[in-house]
């Protein structure tokens, strides 16, 4: 009789054990059977107790953690209003519109002041020699100014009263443009205050704005209470929180973008009621005017005759980088480069805010 070999687990030898039966014992496969449904059992009430998240076993097992269906697919396209479908051809059709070109384009200076200018004599400096490159506008809300440059005289528009951080102030901003609108050679359009002063000679400001692609308004995105915290739901659901943005209100614009602001009534009016735009595309998200709001108060810093030198100067003309500062605790710095046609270029043509006792060192140290 054969003997058969087998290795056992744990012997030091071999066992000489003889042969079993070919057939399989009968209570072997109800075993393997009940032993199988109890480990599915199993897997089952752990996927019950502990559901899944990802979104292949989602898919697999409709658990009470998942979301249905609907929740995976976009929401459904709104049903734009009305006001909405007049605004998006208006602004449709003016972007699709070329420019008309001007034999004589220039740009139409705005000049938003209580009263009168403390710095004519330096933007007489600035605009001496380039007589027909450039259009003055003049909004005095409170008091009719008193001259010294030629350039300025009988500039004013008809002008209303103005309060600091109200909405009057953007109605000031569209009256001024209409009126320098009505010039069809401006081609660009720079709002200024009575506290801005210029940077660069007249030839480097009119070439960086004629030549650029875009226009310049200041915007960012601030999470904190000055910033999205002043948007209100009643604005909805033309203004929604996604798109809410803050910035200064120095802007350079294009004609095309000028014309836009003065044929839009659906935004104007939602802030105008609710706010205590659409991007049309073609818009750099920073001001071409310098302003440091590093002091972090309600007003940004003032510069006295003791803070102007000429580093000053020269480091205001160097500066590539724009710079936010957020409201929320903490206050977070967003840097981000200015680019200019593509290029990084340096970002401001103008700064602010100076006080009339600097003129004397201004006229010096710019000397255009």
């Amino acid at each position: 009789m054969k003997v058969a070999k087998e290795w056992r687990l744990g012997s030091m030898g071999d066992t000489k054990i003889l042969p079993g039966s070919r057939h399989r014992s009968p209570l072997k496969r109800p075993i393997w059977i009940i032993l199988m449904v109890s480990f599915v059992s199993l897997f089952l009430v752990c996927a019950y107790i502990y559901p899944p998240n990802s979104d292949v076993a989602c898919y697999v097992f409709s658990s009470r953690g998942c979301k249905v269906l609907t929740d995976w697919l976009p929401p459904p396209k709104r049903e734009l209003t009305d006001e909405e479908i007049i605004s998006r051809v208006v602004v449709r059709d003016i972007l699709d519109t070329p420019p008309v070109e001007s034999k004589n384009p220039k740009i139409a200076f705005m000049f938003l002041t209580p009263g009168s200018l403390p710095f004519e004599k330096l933007w007489n400096m600035f605009f001496r020699g380039n007589e027909g490159r450039f259009s003055v506008y003049i909004h005095a809300s409170k008091e009719k100014p008193v001259h010294v440059s030629p350039y300025f005289l009988n500039r004013e528009i008809h002008s209303s009263p103005v309060t600091w951080g109200a909405f009057s102030m953007v109605d000031a901003e569209r009256r001024l443009l209409a009126y320098a609108l009505k010039d069809p050679d401006n081609q660009h359009f720079v709002l200024l205050s009575d506290s801005c002063i210029p940077l660069h000679n007249f030839d480097y400001v009119y070439n960086y704005l004629m030549h650029a692609n875009m226009s310049f308004i200041d915007c960012f995105v601030d999470p904190g209470p000055h910033g999205n915290g002043r948007y209100s739901t009643r604005m909805l659901p033309e203004v929604e929180e996604k798109d809410f943005r803050k910035g200064a209100q120095w802007f350079t614009m294009r004609r095309q973008h000028a014309l836009l602001v003065m044929a839009d009534s659906l935004y104007y009016s939602r802030f105008r009621d609710y706010c205590r735009l659409v991007d049309p595309g073609g818009i750099a998200n920073w001001s071409v005017t310098r302003v440091d709001w590093s002091e972090r108060k309600w007003h940004p810093k003032s510069y006295r005759a003791q803070d102007v030198t000429y580093d000053l100067l020269r480091n205001f003309t160097s500066i590539d980088m724009t710079t936010h500062i957020t409201s929320n605790a903490g206050g977070e710095e967003l840097l981000q480069p200015c680019i200019w046609n593509g290029t990084r270029r340096p970002c401001y043509l103008f700064a602010r805010k100076f006080y009339p006792e600097t003129l004397d060192k201004l006229v010096t140290l710019l000397n255009f």
